[in-house]
């Protein structure tokens, strides 16, 4: 007789594995290792297009720096890599280069075809619990941005938009997003 166990890795155990494999995007949640496809050419835009506008905005007003795609220790048995990320100036320092031990001011997520549940429900409470004062879902199928905001351990809508809007999101109130920039296929 054989006895079949199921064994959760803790996240300092994931993160021994070392970088992903090539074309291989590895999250570990709630002890499993789970591998995520290749980003769409619509989900690499979106990414790619946001990370440069709020990487820009943030630098050139001194507010912090904004990042893509590094692991976050989510729970001791989750560990979460955001599309991107913004640490505020003041807590810069808590990065030490490597795992991030501590929670962003902003996550954005991307939605991809087949992670709308989980950016959307699992994410969305993962998120809520490591504190992370604001989150942005992007759903460049829908073509929309929806902006959450923590308060009194709850997300709470602060702020949307679709198509070709311009908004302005917490914690960036300043910066003006074009929406019609950060859809597949660009504008020409």
């Amino acid at each position: 007789m054989t006895i079949a166990e199921t064994i959760k890795l803790t996240a300092e155990q994931y993160l021994q594995l070392g970088e992903d494999p090539p074309g291989v995007r590895l999250e570990l949640v709630d002890g499993e290792i789970r591998v995520s496809p290749s980003p769409t050419a619509a989900h690499a835009w979106a990414v790619s297009q946001l990370l440069v506008i709020l990487a820009t905005y943030a630098k050139s007003n001194r507010l912090g720096i904004a990042m893509s795609d590094t692991d976050h220790i989510v729970t001791e048995y989750t560990v979460r890599r955001p599309d991107l990320y913004f640490f505020s100036r003041a807590r810069v320092k808590l990065l030490d280069g490597g795992v991030i031990r501590h929670s962003p001011d902003l996550a954005v997520e991307v939605i991809s075809p087949g992670s709308e549940r989980t950016d959307r429900k699992k994410k969305f409470e993962e998120y809520r619990a490591f504190a992370i004062p604001h989150y942005w879902i992007l759903d460049p199928k829908k073509r929309t941005i929806e902006a959450f905001e923590l308060r009194r351990k709850k997300y709470v809508a602060v702020g949307k938009g679709r198509g070709v809007e311009t908004v302005s999101l917490p914690p960036f109130e300043g910066l003006e997003i074009e929406l019609g920039e950060l859809w597949w296929p660009p504008r020409q």
